[in-house]
């Protein structure tokens, strides 16, 4: 007959730091705009075709970096 030994030595998970208010808030800020560029970008192939090309891919690029500019 075997025995098994169960141990109770363990060491708890050490908790992550928690992010400062601001920190939560740029990174909320940053994945929302994120979300929006996905969107647009879905929403330009979905209009174009669907196929992502090195045009398209160029168009879309042009695209947003001319949003961002406008926004500076």
């Amino acid at each position: 007959m075997s025995t098994t030994t169960v141990s109770a030595h363990y060491a708890p998970a050490e908790a992550a730091p928690r992010k400062s208010i601001w920190a939560r808030v740029f990174e909320a800020l940053v994945n929302a705009q994120q979300r929006r560029a996905d969107r647009e970008i879905a929403r330009f192939l979905e209009s174009h075709g669907g196929l992502l090309t090195d045009d398209m891919e160029r168009q879309i690029m042009d695209s947003l970096s001319r949003r961002n500019r406008r926004a500076i």
